[in-house]
């Protein structure tokens, strides 16, 4: 916009989205449900074909939004730096964490930091994502790259959980979608974050549809491991099918949760609400609320947990809680040195490890910067429209 007095042009601060915090909490709040649910699937079908919906598509959401945020230039010093602060450094601390809390309750810990405990092998997973990107960015089919490259991971046996690879070659091409749609303007082109009636009743259609499927055939599902299939942490052979068209089901299994997710992001909201700016802050609570649900998940609370029709609501209440709660302003003072650190005796140029300017959550999210009262910084108090770094 150009001053008519000045002659000069200035930049008119662009407006944040908030369908994309609103995506990223949704997100997370399946992140929690999935786990919150998963010892009721013992002995409940309802709670397990919930399940089986909840983690056919929230990650793949998830790794799209990241994706969406990413980019495929190469990365200034700055950049990896914060790879190192905000991927790798974290990983080492709650990785530590969990050695110690499985030494205080279980009497036995393993460390092994090429085994990621239970969430977070998806920090590992973002910083390959990091990596790879700009190397898929120069093909010419990097889409194409990126399926074939999770589809042929999985008759390979030796590719397994350390360092999260199979899930991380396993989930690549939802993180390169999202980078693919950004990058070739997609979005903005098809307007395709406008909500329609009919789109909004496809997106119903899709989800119940999906919901009657994991339903009505849950002692097959239950049978076949399906779970195991939409962990995407195993070989074929090992999720218990070895024939060669075992890469079929990879192919079924991908398509679905492009399908899934699509109808997933025409449900979010697309305004500004109350609990939008927790999107902000879900790194917070991806790494946080495994503690809050590990005495639950050990103490053996939730099995043989009846009626289901009470503890089921229950547990989804409780999840939208929590993730609200690991959210708020004093858990996120609290932690964040554990969760954001800045260490910068690691660097030899200690600028790479500054606090000034915006935070940038590791799944994409940029916000404003906090002082050390919890305070947003009042010139920072507005991010671009992607949102994104």
């Amino acid at each position: 916009m150009t001053n008519a007095t000045t002659g000069t042009t200035t930049t008119r601060p662009r407006r944040r989205v908030p369908f994309w915090d609103n995506a990223r909490f949704a997100c997370i709040v399946l992140v929690v449900l999935g786990h919150a649910i998963q010892r009721l699937t013992y002995d409940s079908d309802i709670a397990m074909a919930m399940y089986l919906v909840i983690y056919a598509f929230h990650m793949p959401a998830f790794a799209i939004i990241s994706g969406y945020f990413s980019k495929s230039d190469p990365q200034s010093r700055r950049q990896m730096a914060r790879v190192i602060t905000d991927i790798i450094v974290p990983y080492v601390v709650f990785e530590g964490l969990w050695t110690l809390t499985k030494f205080l309750v279980e009497g036995q810990a393993n460390p092994n930091p090429t085994q990621p405990s239970w969430t977070l092998w998806f920090l590992l997973a973002l910083g390959i994502f990091r990596l790879v990107l700009p190397y898929l960015a120069l093909l010419r089919w990097p889409l194409a790259w990126a399926f074939g490259i999770s589809i042929v991971a999985g008759y390979l046996p030796n590719i397994d959980s350390t360092l999260s690879l199979s899930r991380t070659l396993g989930f690549l091409p939802f993180f390169v979608l999202g980078w693919w749609l950004r990058d070739r303007d997609v979005v903005a082109r098809f307007d395709l974050l406008r909500r329609t009636a009919w789109s909004v009743i496809g997106a119903i259609a899709t989800l119940a549809l999906a919901g009657w499927a994991a339903w009505t055939f849950i002692g097959t599902w239950r049978e076949i491991n399906l779970g195991k299939w939409l962990f995407y942490d195993a070989s074929y052979s090992d999720a218990g099918s070895a024939e060669w068209w075992a890469g079929g089901i990879r192919v079924a299994l991908l398509l679905i949760a492009l399908a899934l997710t699509a109808a997933f992001f025409v449900l979010v909201p697309r305004g500004s609400h109350r609990w939008t700016h927790f999107g902000q802050y879900t790194m917070y609570i991806y790494l946080l609320h495994s503690f809050v649900l590990y005495p639950f998940r050990e103490s053996g609370v939730l099995r043989d947990a009846e009626p289901t029709w009470l503890w089921l609501p229950l547990v989804v209440v409780a999840s939208v809680l929590i993730a609200l709660g690991l959210g708020t302003r004093p858990v996120r003072r609290v932690f964040r040195p554990l969760i954001e650190p800045r260490p910068a005796w690691l660097f030899a140029d200690r600028s790479l490890a500054g606090r000034e300017g915006r935070r940038n959550d590791p799944t994409g999210s940029r916000r404003p910067r906090e002082n050390g009262a919890g305070a947003v910084t009042p010139r920072n108090n507005r991010a671009d429209a992607a949102g994104g770094s």
